[in-house]
């Protein structure tokens, strides 16, 4: 359910930030803010599924998520395919992330 809830909130927080990105960067309509105004909320709803005990822990591993996603969206969204250094920093922040999330922690 981590997972899941990891890639729910990337997709939409990117969701959300895009339409801000294309309302003043792209010139696109100020409705592009309802729906990326609405994703932006999404996205703090699946980080509240998180199975972690604390929240900080819960953002501080998503940092690795929301790195590798960004990536997919430039490759996908935006046509330009990451190199081999944008590759390695993703590997590095999932490491960090999961290191975060499921290193051994004292009872």
């Amino acid at each position: 359910m981590t997972v899941l809830a990891y890639i729910g909130a990337a997709l939409a927080e990117i969701a959300g930030c895009f339409a801000f990105w294309a309302w003043l960067r792209l010139e696109k309509s100020p409705w592009w803010l309802v729906p990326g105004i609405a994703s932006l909320c999404l996205f703090a709803y699946f980080l509240t599924l998180v199975e972690v005990e604390h929240a900080g822990r819960a953002y501080a591993a998503y940092g690795g998520v929301y790195i590798l996603s960004a990536l997919v969206w430039l490759w996908l969204a935006e046509g330009v395919k990451p190199d081999r250094w944008d590759a390695l920093g993703a590997a590095v922040a999932i490491i960090g992330a999961a290191i975060i999330l499921w290193g051994p922690r004292p009872a």
